[in-house]
Parts: C-alpha cells; sequence; structure tokens
C-alpha cells in the first residue's frame, strides 16, 4: 500500500512540475498591440466588384486595412506599395493575407475607379466604398479621421485622414495598429506571427 501511495504520489508531482513547465511565448509584436479594442468590430461596405462584404467574409486570413483615396499624392500610393511588398516577403502565406483600401472619398471613387486603382497595386487587393454615410459609419467605427480639403481650383479638393492601418486575425479579432511607413518586414514578422 505504501508503494502503491509513492507512486501516486510522485505521479502527481510530475505532473504538476510538467504543468509549470515552459508555456507558449507571448506574441511579439513590432506593430501596436490593440488586442481586445472595444471599436473596429465590423463594416458593411460594397468591394470593387460590386460584391457587399463584411469582415466575417474574410475568416480565416490575416486582413489589413486601410483608409485613404485614390487620388492621395503620397501616403496611400506608398502604403499600397508598401502592402505589395509585404505580400512578396511573405510568399505564399501571401494567400492567407486580405488587404482592404476603404476609400474615404466615395463621391470621385466609384467602383470602376477602385477596381483600375486597387488591384494594380496586387490582383488580391480589394476596394471597398459605400455612400457618404456608409463611410461615415464606418471611419467612426474604426476612429478614422477624415475631411475634405479645398483646392487651389474651384471645385478640386484633397482628403486629409488617417493614415494608419488595422490588422485583424485570422478569427476576424483586432490584433494591432500599423502606423504609416514602417516598412514591409515590420509587417510580415507581425502577420507571420498572426499566421502561427
Amino acid at each position: 500500500m505504501k508503494r502503491f501511495l509513492s507512486a501516486l504520489l510522485l505521479a502527481g508531482c510530475a505532473t504538476l512540475l510538467a504543468a509549470c513547465g515552459p508555456s507558449k511565448p507571448e506574441l511579439k509584436f513590432n506593430n501596436t498591440d490593440v488586442t481586445g479594442l472595444d471599436y473596429a468590430k465590423d463594416f458593411a461596405l460594397t468591394d470593387h466588384t460590386g460584391k457587399p462584404r463584411t469582415l466575417a467574409d474574410f475568416k480565416g486570413k490575416v486582413v489589413v486595412m486601410f483608409f485613404g483615396y485614390t487620388q492621395c499624392p503620397d501616403v496611400c500610393p506608398t502604403t499600397m506599395v508598401e502592402m505589395s511588398n509585404v505580400m512578396k516577403e511573405l510568399g505564399p502565406d501571401a494567400d492567407k493575407v486580405q488587404v482592404l483600401f476603404v476609400t474615404v472619398d466615395p463621391e470621385r471613387d466609384t467602383q470602376e475607379v477602385l477596381s483600375q486603382y486597387v488591384p494594380a497595386f496586387d490582383k488580391r487587393f480589394l476596394g471597398l466604398r459605400g455612400d457618404q454615410q456608409q463611410t461615415e459609419k464606418v471611419a467612426k467605427e474604426f476612429k478614422v479621421f477624415y475631411q475634405k480639403v479645398p483646392g487651389k481650383q474651384p471645385g478640386s479638393y484633397t482628403m486629409d485622414h488617417t493614415a494608419g492601418s488595422y490588422v485583424f486575425d485570422p478569427q476576424g479579432r483586432i490584433r494591432l495598429f500599423v502606423k504609416h511607413g514602417q516598412g514591409p518586414q515590420t509587417l510580415a514578422h507581425d502577420i507571420k506571427l498572426l499566421l502561427s
């Protein structure tokens, strides 16, 4: 009986020690970890092919969502080129990533304009748009600032807007905020962590 109890005690200790062993390492992101945010939860917009889209459509993929406009002279094209380079950096894992470009200028960024602009950076990228009211709603949900700035010519304008991107994990949870101009390697690293 003593041997049985000793064996049971040793087995219990071994189980406790195993439970106290090395745990899964904490994810170390290069970009800002915003896991658990109480906003940026979903959207209802139309893609550049005319298909209605919500975040649920991309379940199983890492989603990178950027707000901009096609006539942007600097931040938007450089972000899209950077995202294209992220996809190259990811290699075969790029097929597990969906990049979404949400226009803050639906007045000029029609479905046709988005269908030419967005896939020019990568054929897998999708442009999203809504009417003025839908755009306001999604910008409010994502706490994205945008504002029309009158140009020098009558009727011309530019758009001031938030320059960062949001990243969702394959389960559709918000995980990262990416500042403009971080370089493709830093985001590719974080995406690989979210895919692992």
